[in-house]
């Protein structure tokens, strides 16, 4: 039976830990979704009953299609808050899940700079080649670490232009389309 050595048992409990940090956060991120689908399946449920009770009541059928059509642009609007609040449960969960891993790539970095450092002290003559080639690696691991987290982020803030732009726009169609309706109705009159 072999035992782990103090540093490797520190490391193991280092990645236990920072496991179930992650895995907390993604949960939290679950839950905020799924009760923001339950919230949304509710309303809809009561909007879709009260507006179906309104057109079926309605006296004449253009006074239903009317009704019918004004529904539609609250519901787009909704539709795009909704996909924006998706967005931002995403956006913040990714955000808190990249702060854990910057972390423990922070820890886990000085870690493999130490045990460079220390073999520096300790290696024979001649082998500065070699720690010379292992600082190099080091130093390119985490130059590409950081681009890829600059890449990450700058990805995330083009989602979210994008995402603004397009509900900007398709907030703008479906007020513009609700406004027509009502005039398109008392001209068929």
């Amino acid at each position: 039976m072999t035992l782990l050595s103090p540093e490797q048992a520190a490391a193991t409990k280092i990645n236990v830990d920072t496991f179930f940090e992650v895995a907390g956060k993604i949960y939290e991120g679950v839950e905020k979704l799924a009760a923001l689908n339950l919230q949304a399946l509710r309303a809809t449920l009561a909007e879709t009953q009260e507006n179906v009770s309104q057109v079926s009541s309605a006296s004449e059928p253009q006074q239903g299609f009317t009704l019918a059509a004004d529904f539609a642009g609250p519901w787009a609007e909704k539709s795009l808050s909704y996909g924006r609040q998706v967005f931002d449960i995403a956006a913040a969960t990714q955000a808190e899940v990249t702060q854990l891993a910057q972390a423990y790539y922070e820890r886990y970095n000085n870690r493999v700079q130490t045990l460079v450092e220390d073999a520096a002290k300790h290696a024979p003559s001649g082998s500065e080649a070699a720690i010379a080639a292992w600082r190099s690696a080091i130093a390119a691991t985490t130059t590409l670490c950081e681009t890829l987290q600059k890449t990450g982020q700058q990805a995330v803030k083009m989602a979210e232009s994008n995402l603004e732009a397009v509900t900007a726009t398709a907030s703008k169609a479906a007020r513009s389309n609700a406004e027509q309706t009502p005039v398109a109705a008392s001209t068929k009159r």
